[in-house]
């Protein structure tokens, strides 16, 4: 079992910056892929960024590519969301998760543990 915990959601204007953060506990972190989805209302939970187990490798989806930077910090068991240049249409319930396999993946389905979520609103 994994145990997911996102902070560092809130209130920003367009243009700005935010950074959530997502701490793990229970097994050992370093042996699972990383991903964060985000869901806005009325919306499907959607891909937004896959970090492999060493952070070797990552993965964004076209619309954050060039403003999101995934990272992740194995000795502390968290994993970060660096977002930039921030638009209103980012605004969504941001959501970490975890698979046992090191290879990228899109959807939800294929994530075996998920943490509760962190909001994130950017005005215009």
């Amino acid at each position: 079992q994994v145990q997911l915990v996102e902070s560092g959601g809130g209130l920003v204007q367009a243009g700005g910056s935010l950074r959530l953060s997502c701490v793990a506990s229970g097994r050992t972190f370093s042996m699972y892929g990383m991903g964060w989805f985000r869901q806005a209302p009325g919306k499907e939970r959607e891909f937004v960024a896959f970090i492999s187990w060493s952070g070797g490798s990552t993965y964004y989806e076209d619309s954050v590519k060039g403003r999101f930077t995934i990272s992740r910090d194995n000795a502390k068991n968290t994993v970060y969301l660096q977002m930039n240049s921030l638009k209103p249409e980012d605004t969504a319930v941001y959501y970490c998760a975890a698979r046992t396999l090191n290879v990228v993946a899109v959807t939800a389905a294929q994530y075996d543990y998920w943490g509760q979520g962190t909001q994130v609103t950017v005005s215009s």
